[in-house]
C-alpha cells in the first residue's frame, strides 16, 4: 500500500539513462564466461579466475553456474535510485500579490526647473522625482509596472513588466525634453489606459489597475482632454492617484548663494484633484523631495490586486524508496554470502 502511494502519478525519471547500468553484471558475467572458454585467447589474466570467482558469488564450478539473483535485485534497485524517480505532486496554484501599475512622468521644459533639495544640494525637478521613483520601484517586488513619458506627446518606455530593473534603467536614461517641451497629459493618462485595458481581465472584486501621473504644470498639448482621459479610465476601472511636483520656482546663484525665482509654470491642483476623484484615487501635492517621498509611501500603502499564479504540479523525488530497498538486499546479500561461505 505505501508503495502504491509512493508511486501514484509517476512522471518518470529526471536521469532514465542509469537504467543503462541494470544489466552491466549480466554483461560482465557472459564476458567473463566467453573468455574462460576461448582457449586462443591472446591476453590471459593472472587475476580473471578470481573475478570470475567474486562475480559468480564463490568458488569453484558448481558456486560459479549459480546466479546471485539477490545481489542483482540490490544492483537494479540502485541503479533504479540513481535514475531518480519522480510523481507529480497535486497542482498548486500560488497567489501573488501585486499591483499592474503604470508610472506616467512629465519631461516638459518646466521639471528642469531648480528648485528641489537633494542630499544637501539643489537640484532640477526631474533628477529629484528620479531619486524617489528609484526608491519607490525598489519596493515594488511582486507588481508589473510600465513607464510612460510624456511632454509634447505621450510615450510609452517599458511596458507593463516585472522586471523592475529594466523599468529603473529607462527612467534614469531620461532628460527633460525628450518627449518635447509641452504638457500633453491627457493623452498620457490615455496611453496608460491602453496598456493597462491590453492585460487578462481581473477577477471580480478585485482592486483596480492604478495608474499613477507624476507632472508639474497644466495640459498644453494632445488631442485628449485630461479629465475626458480620466472619464476612460474610470470605465476601464483604472484607479489613477496625481502627484503636483514642484516648488515656487527656480533659483540663481549669487555669490555662491541660491536665490529663488518666481515665475514658474503653475501647477492645475484644481484639476489634478478632479481627476483623482473621479476614478478613486487621490491627489498629492509635493514642494520638496522629502515630501514625495512621503506620498509614493502613501501610495507603496495601497490594497496589492491579489490574483492566482501559474498552476504547477511539482515534482516530487522518489529514490529514497528504491536506494533504501536496495540497500537493505545488498546488506541481506552479503550476510547470506558470508553464511554460505
Amino acid at each position: 500500500m505505501m508503495l502504491t502511494d509512493a508511486l501514484a502519478g509517476f512522471d518518470g525519471f529526471a536521469w532514465p539513462w542509469m537504467l543503462l547500468a541494470i544489466p552491466l553484471p549480466w554483461l560482465l558475467r557472459i564476458g567473463g564466461r566467453a573468455a574462460e572458454m576461448d582457449d586462443t585467447a591472446a591476453l590471459r589474466v593472472p587475476w580473471r579466475q578470481r573475478l570470475r570467482q567474486v562475480a559468480g558469488g564463490g568458488e569453484g564450478p558448481a558456486r560459479s553456474r549459480r546466479f546471485p539473483w539477490l545481489a542483482l535485485l540490490a544492483w537494479s534497485l540502485l541503479c533504479v535510485a540513481a535514475a531518480r524517480p519522480q510523481v507529480l505532486g497535486p497542482p498548486v496554484a500560488p497567489p501573488q500579490a501585486g499591483r499592474e501599475l503604470m508610472l506616467a512622468v512629465d519631461l516638459s521644459a518646466s521639471m528642469g526647473e531648480e528648485d528641489m533639495a537633494l542630499g544637501g544640494r539643489v537640484v532640477d525637478r526631474l533628477t529629484a522625482a528620479k531619486a524617489v521613483l528609484a526608491d519607490f520601484l525598489k519596493r515594488r517586488v511582486g507588481d508589473r509596472i510600465g513607464l510612460i513619458v510624456f511632454g509634447d506627446r505621450a510615450y510609452a518606455l517599458t511596458p507593463l513588466t516585472a522586471d523592475l530593473a529594466s523599468v529603473r534603467q529607462q527612467l534614469d536614461a531620461t532628460v527633460v525634453g525628450l518627449a518635447g517641451r509641452a504638457t500633453a497629459l491627457g493623452d498620457a493618462i490615455a496611453l496608460a489606459v491602453k496598456r493597462l485595458q491590453a492585460q487578462p481581465a481581473q477577477a471580480v472584486g478585485a482592486p483596480p489597475r492604478v495608474l499613477i501621473v507624476l507632472t508639474d504644470g497644466v495640459n498644453t498639448a494632445g488631442v485628449l482632454e485630461p479629465e475626458k482621459a480620466a472619464a476612460i479610465a474610470r470605465d476601464a476601472g483604472v484607479r489613477i492617484h496625481t502627484i503636483a511636483f514642484g516648488g515656487d520656482g527656480g533659483s540663481v546663484s549669487v555669490f555662491g548663494f541660491r536665490l529663488p525665482m518666481g515665475g514658474g509654470d503653475e501647477v492645475d491642483e484644481a484639476g489634478l484633484a478632479r481627476i483623482a476623484a473621479l476614478t478613486g484615487g487621490r491627489f498629492f501635492r509635493a514642494r520638496a523631495a522629502d515630501e514625495l517621498a512621503g506620498i509614493y509611501a502613501e501610495i507603496d500603502r495601497l490594497e496589492p490586486t491579489r490574483r492566482a499564479g501559474q498552476v504547477l504540479r511539482p515534482r516530487i523525488e522518489r529514490y529514497p524508496w528504491p536506494l533504501g530497498a536496495g540497500l537493505a538486499l545488498g546488506l541481506l546479500a552479503l550476510a547470506w554470502r558470508r553464511r554460505r561461505a
